[in-house]
């Protein structure tokens, strides 16, 4: 089975904004799935809407609805509006990737790890971030060390939040050990 990814608006953001979505494509290319919901949050910026339609026409990406009353629709609900003891309300992009990535059985690309962890950790979902994807496009030869640093600082001056100042930080703190 190929894996499908299930994007939330600030993971996709992050490239969106300093315009390496193309590393997205040639890496998950026809397995990204953008929730409705995330779809509806970028519109509110054209450029980065403009820059998904791209994706969607090439057939990179696709923009994906739940069913009403669904179990995923459910569990989205309820993410969304009265989470059980324990959890916490958390927003419409998020909960509809996880509710997604749950059922469908994926993996939740997200950088907002304080409304997504104790969600990843329940429902036992596969779970990338911003750094995750870079680390992997650089292991594929796609990009260099120097080009993570290099996009790294961008979006971070494009107010993306990450978890380290650089690139190699990160690559150092939680980066894959070599084998």
């Amino acid at each position: 089975m190929t894996e499908k990814y299930f994007f939330d608006t600030d993971c996709l953001s992050a490239f969106l904004w300093v315009r390496e979505e193309s590393i997205l494509a040639r890496l998950y290319a026809g397995r990204i799935i953008l929730p409705t919901q995330v779809y509806n949050e970028l519109q509110r910026v054209p450029h980065l809407q403009a820059r998904v339609d791209v994706l969607k026409n090439h057939g990179d990406l696709s923009i994906e609805s739940m069913e009403t009353g669904s179990a995923e629709y459910l569990d989205y609900l309820q993410m969304t509006t009265s989470p059980e003891d324990g959890m916490r309300i958390i927003g419409r992009g998020e909960a509809a990737g996880i509710a997604m990535a749950k059922h469908r059985e994926g993996t939740l690309a997200s950088n907002n790890l304080r409304d997504v962890r104790l969600y990843v950790e329940k429902y036992k979902i596969s779970h990338i971030t911003t750094g995750d994807i870079l680390i992997e496009a650089m292991d594929a030869g796609i990009i260099t060390e120097t080009d993570g640093n290099t996009m790294w600082a961008e979006m971070i001056r494009k107010r993306r939040i990450l978890p380290t100042v650089t690139f190699s930080e990160y690559l150092v703190d939680y980066g894959k050990p070599d084998a």
